[in-house]
C-alpha cells in the first residue's frame, strides 16, 4: 500500500482554442455581429466543458465562415475534448492551410500527436510553433511536457525557463519546473519554484500540497504536514492533497488525524481503492484489525487487481490467528504479481513458524532476487541461517540489511544474537548498541545486551539493562524471566513471591498459546511449577531443536544390529575438558569393558590441553573432536556412520549443548545422562539413566523418557583416582571440631611426618559398628597428640605470616592456599599432589571453636525456604557458623541482608570465601562439620566433593529430580539417617549433628570409611552397571521392541 505523497502538475494551457479572441465581454454587444455572438457563446460552453453545446454552435459559425482560423482552431479544441483525434488534426490542419504562421494551430496538432503516442512528431510541431511565435507561452508549456514525458528534463527545463521569461507570474509553469527538479533530486530548485509560484497567487494550493512532498523528502515531516493543511484549507476539493496528508499523518503515528485525512479524501472520491487500502493500514496500526480486513476487503472488491491490498489483508488475518487465510491472501498477491517481494517475505514467516523451514528459505530468496535491496528478507533468511548454525552467511545477510538500511536496529540486534553465538562477545555487544542507538525504545535489544552480560557473569549491568527493556515495554517476558533469574543467581528475594507468581502465569500462557516458554528448562527447578510445566518447557525447547534441522530429514527406522559384536556406545558432550563432568566421568571409557561395549566419545569442544580432555580422549576406544564439524547434520551423518547403537547425551539443556545432533536420530537408541539434571522433554530421547530414589515411579510423568534404573546412584565420582591423598588425613585440632588438617598422597610422607610430630590413628576410623576395617595405610585418621608442638604452631604461623609452605627436615609442606604456585596440575585435580598440604580454619576466617556448617553450591539454589531453615539451625547452635562461598560474590550481601532483616542472624555467622581450584574446593570440605544441601536443587558434584572430603550432608529430597539426587547419593553410601522427610525434620537432624558431639562424630567415622568400600566412589562398578542396562536397552531394540522401563531386578537378569 502506498505511504508517500504524489506530485501535482498544474493544468497546462493544453489545446490552444482561441486566436487572438477577446473573452473579454464589451460594455454593449450591440456592435457585434450575429456570428461574433455566436462564436463567443461557443466558446463560453468549451470553457465550462459543455462540448456538445460548443460544437454546436461552433458548426453553425463554420458553416458561414469556413476560413475563420478562430473557428477552426475551436473546433480542432472541442474534437480534441471529445477524443475524436481525427477530426481535431482535420480541423487543426485547416487552420494551417488558411494561415501557415498560425502558431497555436501547430500546437493543438503536436498534442494530438503526443495523445496518439507519436512524441517524436509532436515535438516538431511544438518546436516549430515556438519558432514562429517566440512569445507563445502556451507552446513552450507543451513542449516541455512533451519533453519531461520522454525524460528529457534538461530540454523540459529550458522550455518552462522560455515561457518564465515570457511572463515570470506564471505560477502553474513555475509549479511543473519545481516538479522536474523534485524528480531529479534538487530540492532547494524545486522548493525554490514552489515559493516563488506562492508569491504569484499565495492561493495556489497544488504549490503548497508539492511543496510539502519536497518537505516530506528531506525528512521535515511537520513542515510537510503545514504545508499539506494548507493546500487542503485553499482547496476543500483537493483529492490529493487529502491523500498526501492522511500518507504524512500516518507516517507521524498521529493515527486519528490520518483516518480523518482519509475519510475526507474518501468523501471526494469513495471508489478510490488506494485511499481504502492505506485507511486499512491506518486501523491495522490501530489495532483495530475487524476494521483494517473490512476496509481491505473494500479496497479489493474497487481493484481486485491490487496485490499490495491482498498482502497487507493477510497481515491482519495472521494478526488475527486466521492463518489459513493469509496464506490464501498472500498466495493470491502472488498470482497477481509473481515477484511480489512483500506477499513472499510474508508468506515466509508464515511458513517457518510452520516449521517448514526450507520452504520459508526458498521464498526469502525468492523475494531477494525480486528486489535484491528488500532488508527486511536479508535479515530473515539470516535469522534462518542463524538458526542452522551457519553463523557466517547469517552475518552477512545482517550486514547487507544493514547496509540496504542503516537504520535497521532490528538486524543489529540479531546480528549481535549470532555473534553472541559464536562467542565474540565485543562485536555482539557494538550490535546492540548500534540497535539501541537508533532506537532508545528497542526493548529486545536492551534484553539481548543484558543476557549477554549476565552470561559473561555481569550480573549487575544485566539487570540495569533488563530493567531498561521492562520499562520501554513492560509486557515483556522473557526479559522479566531472565531478571527474575538474575536476582535468584545472587540471592535478591525481595518480591520473592510475587515474582514467582508472574513466572508462573507467564509460563501457564505461553505453554497454552504454544510458544517457547521464556523460562529456561535448566531454570524450570528453581520456580514453582508443575512437573506438567516442567515436562512441557522442555519439551518446548527440544521442538525448537527438530525444528532447526526439520530441513535435513530425520531418521525413523533402524534396522536390527549384529548381536553377535559388541554394543557400540557413543558419549556426546561439550564437556570433556575441565568442567564438572569430566571430573565425575573421566574414568569411566576406560572403565568398560572393551569385550562388551565398543566405546566412542564426541566432543562437542575442542582439547582445552587438560589432563581431563587427555585422559577421555586417550582412553576411549574411539574419539572425534565433533566440534569441527559445525553443521549438525555433518555431526549426525559421522556418528551415524561409525554405527552407534546407544548414543548418550550428557548435555541436554547447558551451555554448549547441540542437541540439533540428536534430534537428527543418528542411532536407534539415544538416552539422556548425568550432565543434566532432568527430563529432556524430547520425542527424539528414549531412555534416561537414573535411580529409583532420584526418580520414583511416583514421579514418573515428570519424564518424557522412559527410566532405567541402574540400580545403585546414578550419579558418579572420580575423587578416588583424583584427589587419592584425601583417603588419609593428620588432624591437629585440640578441640570438638577439625581446625587443621595435613594431607599426603604416601605412606613415605606419613612417616617422615611421624618423626617430626606425636600421632596416633584415631580408632574409630579404623572400625566401626558396620563391622568395616580399613587398611590403615589407605583409609585412615591420625590426631597429633600435642596440638603445641613446635610443628604445630610453625604451620599456624605459616599461615598468619602468609608463607607459602614450611620445610622441616626434608618435608615440604604446602601452604594449603599456596598449592596452584607450586603445583599447578595437582591444584585443579589434573595430577597427584606431591608435597603434604597444610589446611586449616584460620586460612578461611572460620572460628577454631564453630560448629562449621556448610554448603559449597551456587548460591542460585538458595531460597527463603532452606535460608529460613538455615537460620533457625543456627538459632538452636549458638556456637555455630555458615560457610558459603561467593559463588557470585554479588550474593553475600544479599544473603546477609536477608537473614539479618529476617531472622536477626548477624553476618559474622556466614562466612564467605571465594571461588577456589577444584582441588582446594574439595580438601577445605574436611574442615567443615556438617555440609547442609540445597533442597530446591541438590549439590550434586559438589555432594560427591564433601561426601569425599569426609562431611556428613544432610539433605531433604522435593519431587523434582534435580532436588532428589544428594538423597540418591546418601543412600548408595548407606546414611539414609541424614535424609530428612521435611524441613522440620531437616533442621532437626542438623541441629542434632551440631549440638550431639558423639553423634557427629560416629556419622563422620562411618562416613570416612565408607567411602572407599561405598559403590558411590567406585568407577568401575558403575561402568559395570551400565553395561548391564545398556544390554537391556540393545536387546528390548534387537528384539523389536519399544523402550519400556528398566527396573533393577531386570538387572539382575543379565
Amino acid at each position: 500500500m502506498t505511504g508517500g505523497v504524489q506530485i501535482v502538475s498544474h493544468q497546462t494551457h493544453g489545446i490552444q482554442s482561441s486566436y487572438h479572441f477577446n473573452c473579454t465581454k464589451s460594455k454593449s454587444s450591440q456592435g457585434k455581429s450575429a456570428r461574433d455572438q455566436l462564436l463567443e457563446q461557443a466558446h463560453r460552453e468549451y470553457q465550462t466543458g459543455d462540448y456538445v453545446s460548443a460544437e454546436i454552435h461552433c458548426r453553425q459559425v463554420y458553416q458561414t465562415d469556413p476560413q475563420s482560423p478562430a473557428v477552426l482552431l475551436l473546433l480542432s479544441s472541442i474534437y480534441f475534448q471529445k477524443r475524436l483525434l481525427d477530426d481535431s488534426a482535420y480541423f487543426s490542419r485547416e487552420a494551417i492551410r488558411v494561415n501557415p504562421t498560425l502558431a497555436e494551430a501547430y500546437s493543438n496538432l503536436g498534442n494530438v500527436h503526443k495523445e496518439q503516442g507519436d512524441v517524436q512528431q509532436a515535438l516538431e510541431f511544438y518546436k516549430y510553433a515556438v519558432g514562429l511565435k517566440p512569445d507563445f507561452i502556451d507552446g513552450y508549456v507543451n513542449l516541455a511536457a512533451a519533453l519531461t514525458s520522454i525524460q528529457d528534463y534538461e530540454g523540459a527545463i529550458k522550455a518552462h525557463m522560455e515561457a518564465l521569461q515570457i511572463n515570470p507570474n506564471l505560477y502553474g509553469v513555475r509549479s511543473d519546473l519545481g516538479n522536474i527538479f523534485k524528480s531529479l533530486g534538487r530540492l532547494e530548485e524545486a522548493e525554490e519554484c514552489y515559493q516563488k509560484a506562492i508569491q504569484c497567487n499565495s492561493t495556489f494550493a497544488v504549490a503548497y500540497s508539492n511543496l510539502g512532498c519536497v518537505y516530506n523528502q528531506r525528512g521535515d515531516i511537520w513542515l510537510a504536514i503545514h504545508n499539506f493543511e494548507k493546500a487542503v484549507k485553499l482547496d476543500v476539493t483537493f483529492l490529493d492533497a487529502f491523500i498526501n496528508l492522511g500518507n504524512m499523518f500516518k507516517e507521524a503515528r498521529i493515527f486519528d488525524r490520518a483516518v480523518s485525512a482519509y475519510q475526507r479524501a474518501l468523501a471526494l472520491n469513495v471508489g478510490h481503492a488506494v485511499v481504502h487500502g492505506n485507511l486499512a493500514s491506518v486501523y491495522y496500526e490501530q489495532g483495530r484489525l475487524d476494521l483494517a480486513i473490512e476496509t481491505y476487503r473494500i479496497a479489493i472488491r474497487l481493484q481486485p487487481n491490487f496485490p499490495d491490498a491482498y498482502c497487507n489483508l493477510a497481515n491482519a488475518l495472521k494478526d488475527r490467528l486466521l492463518v489459513s487465510e493469509a496464506e490464501s491472501c498472500y498466495e493470491q498477491a502472488l498470482k497477481l504479481h509473481p515477484e511480489h517481494a512483500d506477499s513472499l517475505n510474508n508468506l515466509a514467516n508464515i511458513k517457518r513458524e510452520q516449521n517448514r523451514t526450507h520452504e520459508a528459505m526458498e521464498l526469502y530468496q525468492r523475494a531477494l532476487k525480486a528486489k535484491p535491496d528488500f532488508p527486511a528478507a536479508h535479515s530473515n533468511l539470516a535469522s534462518i541461517l542463524q538458526q542452522q548454525g551457519r553463523h557466517h552467511d547469517a552475518i552477512e545477510h545482517y550486514k547487507q540489511a544493514i547496509r540496504i538500511f542503516p537504520q535497521f536496529a532490528d538486524a543489529y540486534s540479531n546480528m549481535g544474537n549470532t555473534y553472541k553465538e559464536m562467542a565474540r562477545n565485543q562485536e555482539a555487544i557494538q550490535c546492540y548498541q548500534s540497535a539501541i542507538s537508533i532506537n532508545p525504545n528497542f526493548a529486545d535489544a536492551f534484553s539481548n545486551l543484558a543476557s549477554l552480560h549476565k552470561d559473561c557473569g555481569n550480573t549487575e549491568e544485566a539487570i540495569q539493562y533488563f530493567d531498561f527493556a521492562l520499562r520501554v515495554r513492560p509486557n515483556f517476558p522473557e526479559a522479566f524471566c531472565a531478571r527474575a533469574h538474575c536476582h535468584q543467581y545472587i540471592c535478591d528475594w525481595n518480591d520473592y513471591s510475587s515474582r514467582n507468581v508472574k513466572i508462573v502465569e507467564i509460563v501457564d500462557e505461553q505453554l497454552k498459546k504454544a510458544r517457547l516458554p521464556s523460562v529456561h528448562p535448566h531454570h524450570s527447578m528453581l520456580y514453582p511449577l508443575s512437573h506438567y510445566q516442567r515436562r512441557a518447557i522442555a519439551g518446548k525447547h527440544a521442538q525448537y531443536c527438530k525444528d532447526k534441522v526439520a530441513h535435513h530429514g530425520i531418521a525413523t527406522k533402524f534396522a536390527p544390529r549384529n548381536k553377535n559384536r559388541r554394543i557400540r556406545i557413543g558419549y556426546v558432550s561439550s564437556d570433556f575438558g575441565n568442567h564438572p563432568t569430566a571430573h565425575l566421568m573421566q574414568s569411566v571409557p576406560g572403565m568398560h569393558d572393551n569385550t562388551k561395549v565398543e566405546v566412542f566419545c564426541y566432543a562437542l569442544t575442542p582439547d582445552d590441553g587438560t589432563a581431563y580432555f587427555k585422559k577421555i580422549s586417550s582412553e576411549a576406544e574411539h574419539f572425534t573432536d565433533l566440534s569441527q564439524f559445525i553443521d549438525n547434520a555433518q555431526a549426525a551423518e559421522k556418528i551415524k556412520s561409525d554405527g552407534i547403537d546407544i548414543l548418550l547425551n550428557m548435555n541436554g539443556y547447558t551451555k554448549g549443548a547441540r542437541n540439533e545432533i540428536f534430534a537428527l536420530r543418528p542411532a536407534p537408541i539415544q538416552v539422556m545422562w548425568l550432565g543434566y539434571p532432568g527430563t529432556s522433554g524430547a520425542d527424539f530421547m528414549d531412555y534416561i539413566l537414573t535411580d529409583d530414589q532420584t526418580s520414583p515411579m511416583s514421579c514418573v510423568e515428570q519424564y518424557s523418557e522412559k527410566l532405567a534404573y541402574m540400580g545403585r546412584t546414578f550419579f558418579i565420582g572420580d575423587h578416588a583416582q583424583m584427589f587419592s591423598h584425601m583417603k588419609s588425613k593428620i588432624l591437629l585440632s585440640a578441640g570438638r571440631t577439625t581446625t587443621a588438617i595435613i594431607n599426603y598422597e604416601d605412606s613415605e610422607t606419613l612417616s617422615r611426618l611421624m618423626g617430626c610430630m606425636r600421632l596416633q590413628m584415631n580408632e574409630e576410623y579404623r572400625s566401626n559398628d558396620d563391622g568395616l576395617d580399613c587398611d590403615s595405610e589407605d583409609v585412615a585418621e591420625y590426631a597429633a597428640l600435642d596440638v603445641n608442638h613446635d610443628t604445630s604452631i610453625a604451620l599456624q604461623n605459616m599461615v598468619i605470616k602468609g608463607q607459602q609452605c614450611l620445610q622441616i627436615g626434608d618435608i615440604k609442606i604446602i601452604n594449603g592456599l599456596c598449592l596452584p604456585a607450586f603445583e599447578a596440575q595437582a591444584s585443579q585435580g589434573e595430577a597427584k599432589i606431591q608435597n603434604a598440604v597444610y589446611t586449616s580454619r584460620r586460612q578461611y576466617g572460620l572460628p577454631d571453636d564453630a560448629i562449621v556448617y556448610c554448603n559449597f553450591n551456587q548460591l542460585y539454589k538458595l531460597d527463603p525456604n532452606t535460608m529460613s531453615a538455615w537460620c533457625n539451625i543456627l538459632k538452636k547452635v549458638p556456637d555455630a557458623v555458615i560457610w558459603l562461598l561467593r559463588f557470585p560474590a554479588l550474593g553475600e550481601r544479599h544473603v546477609h541482608d536477608w537473614c539479618w532483616r529476617h531472622h536477626n542472624i548477624p553476618k559474622e555467622r556466614i562466612i564467605f570465601s571465594p571461588v577456589a581450584a577444584k582441588e582446594e574446593h574439595v580438601r577445605r570440605g574436611q574442615l567443615a562439620d556438617v555440609c547442609l544441601d540445597t533442597p530446591l536443587c541438590n549439590g550434586h558434584t559438589t555432594g560427591m566433593d564433601v561426601l569425599w572430603a569426609g562431611c556428613p550432608m544432610v539433605t531433604l529430597p522435593l519431587e523434582s529430580f534435580a532436588s532428589r539426587v544428594a538423597s540418591s547419593q546418601m543412600k548408595t553410601l548407606g546414611l539414609d539417617e541424614l535424609i530428612a522427610d521435611d524441613y522440620e525434620s531437616y533442621e532437626s537432624i542438623a541441629i542434632r549433628l551440631g549440638r550431639d558431639v558423639d553423634y557427629r562424630r560416629s556419622i563422620r567415622s562411618r562416613l570416612y570409611n565408607f567411602r572407599k568400600s561405598s559403590r558411590l566412589f567406585s568407577v568401575k562398578d558403575y561402568a559395570t552397571s551400565m553395561e548391564r542396562v545398556y544390554k537391556k536397552m540393545f536387546e528390548r531394540f534387537n528384539d523389536g521392541r519399544q523402550p519400556e522401563h528398566i527396573f533393577e531386578q531386570h538387572l539382575l537378569d543379565n
